[in-house]
């Protein structure tokens, strides 16, 4: 059986550590290097619970898509998230290893596994990186076409089922062909020439004046519909592509977390109704209060 060492070698061949932006923090996070490795799970977040369930699977390795030291920890107290997972996982003898941007820019990274199953063809990356085929998100081409409303029913079916949904801006009937993606948060993209020219782009974590200045521009130039999908679902895709990889390169066992880690439980929706109501479907508002009745 391999060690973690030799482990990691492989990783670094399949998500060169160089290909991770100067900002993230990718690499082992704990663990011995001579340890050996016999079983390796994968999840999108390191977080209690997906610490509790690899330890109880006996996982020699927690290998997850987002670092759990992406930013500075003063404090590894066990009455913190980080502190908790980590003493989980040091207790449980599961070292913890992160492949995130790194993994995101290769031709079978995140982004790429999407447009996989998007079925699009032509592929490129949104940003290139160190070489023509690597980089950030992609742009690809859907061969027969659709609607945007049945692209985001594509999505909602190939996606695992998260309290948001899939979110659009854009009409329903609008025909799409050329599809720009990025798995994961993608609103520093929104400005790209190849975002721009296509039909549409997917993406997640959208924040409000963003998006909003993104659709009031689209409606001005006839530019891209935007949907926003959950950051979760969008990159667990990618997991049981790293899985079989693993499994080939190592020999390993390799299992894939179905927790659901994405940090939104439920969702409550209006009614039915107009979706723009005039002012007779409008209740009345009630009437003021005499002043000295007001609190």
């Amino acid at each position: 059986m391999p060690t973690l060492r030799e482990l990691q070698a492989v990783t670094e061949d399949l998500w060169p550590a160089a290909g991770a932006e100067s900002w993230d923090a990718v690499g082992l996070v704990s663990g011995h290097p001579d340890q050996p490795i016999e079983h390796v799970h994968l999840a999108v977040d390191a977080v209690p619970a997906t610490a509790d369930e690899a330890v109880a699977l006996g996982a020699d390795l927690l290998l997850t898509h987002h670092p759990l030291l992406l930013r500075g920890v003063t404090t590894i107290d066990e009455t913190t998230v980080k502190g908790r997972v980590l003493a989980t996982l040091v207790r449980g003898g599961t070292a913890l290893l992160a492949a995130h941007t790194n993994a995101d820019v290769v031709t079978t990274g995140t982004s790429a596994v999407l447009a996989d199953r998007l079925g699009l063809t032509e592929q490129r990356p949104i940003e290139p990186g160190q070489d023509a085929a690597t980089g950030i998100g992609r742009v690809g081409v859907l061969p027969a076409g659709t609607t945007l409303g049945a692209l985001a029913r594509t999505l909602v079916d190939l996606l695992p089922p998260t309290a948001t949904g899939v979110r659009v801006s854009g009409d329903f009937d609008r025909p799409v062909r050329t599809v720009a993606l990025c798995a994961g948060a993608g609103d520093s993209l929104l400005g790209n020439p190849a975002v721009r020219a296509a039909d549409v782009y997917v993406t997640s974590d959208l924040r409000h004046h963003p998006a909003s200045e993104f659709r009031e521009q689209a409606l001005l130039v006839d530019g891209p519909a935007l949907v926003d999908t959950s950051h979760w679902a969008a990159e667990w895709l990618w997991l049981d592509v790293a899985a079989e990889q693993l499994r080939r390169a190592t020999g390993v066992r390799v299992t894939v977390s179905d927790l659901r880690t994405d940090p939104w439980d439920f969702a409550v929706l209006p009614a039915a109704g107009p979706a723009n109501p005039t002012a007779a479907d409008a209740e009345p508002a009630p009437a003021p209060a005499p002043e000295g009745d007001r609190p």
